[in-house]
């Protein structure tokens, strides 16, 4: 059996566990018996529907809304497009267009039976299978030719607000070290219903999330990572209103991480819970059956609530997310589960407690590539102090084997990054990481000592916290404002209306297809 360095009782993580399956179990019971209209938006494009109407708005938001305001879309947008193909002998895309012309109501056509319609949509969704099956391939040549950096991953952001200028920084950054290139959004498109069209050049804070732009960064990493001998992935953010969505534009044009976790988007961004949940199992199918690796948002909450106080809610969500993920038929492996470094520097033994509860996550969740995030709370004006809070950072994610590290910036609180400011980052992990290679395998953790005693302590109020959540339900608890200090109502925040009960002719063929077949061939 499993040794824990840090202390760890492996019969109480079990318990931990058990209970968090428990608690995603009652969220799926819930989940499976609705849709939202970002989930029929998503099997809109799978479908193969794409582009805008004269108005600028897209074509799958044109479709879902016409169902939707005709009261029918709990029947599903699978089971229309179908029927209207048949009808019509129009594809999906044609059918699209019609709509949004106001050429054709596909509410009135005469019904088919199930059999007929899912007989005439398999080749459009084999077609949908093949071309993720083609980015996944493509994918695993990169890896088994010119392979890829050594964990953890070295993973830094862009975000320029223009897709052309993010690339030359990206380039830059994979030049310089870097493994993961993270494409932050433009502010607020986590609350935007839709998703825009084509490339962008005008984003705030980040850039906007497109299909065109994902092509664009898509190509431009493949081009720097053959010229580096190194595959560089590409990240994006799946969460928000349009989580689903996104995730499939991002399996079909070939990203490999997803920030991907309904709990960021409901405590952070005030997104209703239960579209966002239902939303979510969607996403995350998607992006199991894609080979992406998820992130979770958990570091979140430790930039509301206190690092040393709270950290029993990072680690119960992480089991509940672990939980939720499994369901979804999204592997261990792709599994970003989030963490953080954030106490303050001011706390005597701080680092020992980042330590000790850096190692204990990576014992309890071991085969998942964790996601590691850097200090932001505590950081300043004061560069140079910012740059040595790093570099601790730096020495435990190698220490304690962490997947992703999130570099920090020694500009954190003052700027967007330069390139100079990346570059400092990616010196700093790179020299860390390889001074320090096997230190994790060298030292022992003192039995009893503080860091064992501090893993012991927020496992222990983790499991005290899902024993509690376990009685009163996940939604409740986000009601009372368990984690990170932030209440939300079950029937507030944005997006509500759009969750919608599943009809009796309701059906996702995605699902079926796409579930528990990860990594493998379908067709």
């Amino acid at each position: 059996m499993q040794k824990s360095k840090i202390g760890l009782d492996f019969e109480k993580v079990k318990h931990a566990k058990q209970i968090a399956g428990n608690i995603a179990n009652d969220v799926q019971k819930f989940v499976e018996n609705y849709t939202t209209v970002a989930v029929e938006r998503t099997v809109c494009r799978l479908l193969g529907i794409d582009g805008v109407d004269e108005n600028g708005v897209p074509l799958p938001n044109v479709l879902v809304d016409e169902i939707k305001e005709k009261g029918v879309l709990g029947e599903g947008i699978m089971f229309f497009t179908g029927n209207a193909m048949l009808a019509t002998g129009l594809n999906p895309q044609q059918i699209a267009e019609k709509v949004s012309k106001n050429e054709l109501d596909i509410t009135k056509l005469p019904v088919y039976s199930q059999s007929e319609i899912e007989a005439i949509l398999q080749p459009v969704i084999n077609t949908a299978i093949e071309n993720i099956n083609k980015r996944k391939d493509r994918r695993a040549c990169y890896l088994e030719t010119i392979g890829e950096g050594s964990k953890p991953y070295l993973y830094v952001i862009v975000a320029t607000g223009n897709i052309y200028e993010d690339v030359v920084q990206a380039q830059a950054a994979a030049r310089q070290g870097a493994d993961i290139i993270a494409v932050i959004r433009t502010t607020g498109q986590s609350l935007l219903d839709y998703v825009p069209y084509g490339a962008t050049t005008e984003g705030f804070g980040g850039t906007y999330a497109t299909q065109e732009n994902f092509r664009i960064m898509r190509t431009a990493l493949d081009e720097v990572g053959e010229e580096v001998g190194r595959y560089i992935r590409l990240c994006n953010y799946c969460s928000g209103l349009c989580m689903p969505e996104i995730a499939a534009m991002g399996a079909l044009e070939g990203l490999d991480v997803m920030l991907n976790d309904a709990l960021y988007g409901i405590l952070f961004r005030d997104i209703n819970m239960q579209r966002t949940l239902i939303d979510q199992y969607f996403s995350r199918i998607v992006n199991g059956f894609a080979g992406v690796i998820i992130n979770t948002g958990e570091d979140n909450y430790l930039t509301t609530a206190d690092a040393y106080e709270q950290a029993h809610t990072v680690l119960a969500s992480d089991c509940i997310n672990e939980q939720l993920a499994l369901i979804a038929g999204l592997p261990e492996q792709q599994m970003g589960l989030g963490h953080a470094f954030e106490m303050d520097p001011q706390l005597e033994n701080g680092f020992l407690y980042e330590l000790a509860q850096a190692q204990m996550t990576r014992e309890i969740f071991p085969n998942a590539p964790l996601k590691y995030m850097p200090p932001t709370k505590f950081m300043t004006g004061n560069i140079f102090r910012g740059h040595i809070q790093d570099a601790l950072f730096n020495i435990i994610g190698i220490w304690t084997n962490q997947g992703l590290q999130l570099l920090g910036m020694p500009t954190e609180a003052i700027h967007t990054p330069f390139m100079s400011d990346r570059y400092l980052s990616i010196e700093n992990a790179k020299y860390i990481f390889n001074n320090m290679k096997n230190i994790g395998d060298e030292i022992e953790f003192k039995e009893n000592g503080i860091m064992q005693t501090r893993a012991k302590k927020v496992l222990n109020d983790a499991i005290t916290l899902l024993e509690t959540l376990e009685k009163e339900s996940l939604f409740t608890a986000l009601e009372k404002g368990i984690f990170g200090d932030v209440k939300r109502s079950k029937t507030g925040g944005k997006g509500l209306d759009g969750v919608i009960p599943k009809g009796k002719k309701y059906f996702n063929s995605f699902i079926g297809l796409m579930k528990n077949n990860n990594g493998k061939k379908v067709l």
